[in-house]
């Protein structure tokens, strides 16, 4: 069961890249996702950090933390993608650049 979810989980990782590199970003991954950020992307000296979730997954405050920790870091943008079924796709920004 666990393999199926880091499937469906990695697939909406994918998804969103693709998603990203069509609006004209650089992307990349963090397999395994042992950090708050699943897709980090940059464009025209902008930085967005993604965590994506989908169906019930929420986004805990310690994730939350580290998130926003990461992106004063890198002077990134930072955004929780969350898939809540077909087609519902919901975006909250949690940090801007300064």
């Amino acid at each position: 069961m666990a393999n199926h979810l880091y499937n469906r989980g990695r697939a909406k990782e994918y998804r969103v890249m693709e998603m990203l590199r069509k609006e004209g970003w650089v992307v990349g991954r963090s397999a395994g996702s042992h950090s708050p950020v699943d897709v980090f992307a940059a464009k025209e000296g902008s930085v967005l950090l993604v965590q994506v979730k989908s169906a019930k997954a929420r986004v805990s405050k310690d994730e939350l933390v580290e998130l926003v920790k990461w992106a004063e870091a890198f002077n990134a943008d930072a955004e929780v993608w969350h898939f809540k079924g077909r087609g519902n796709l919901q975006k909250r920004r949690v940090k801007a650049r300064a």
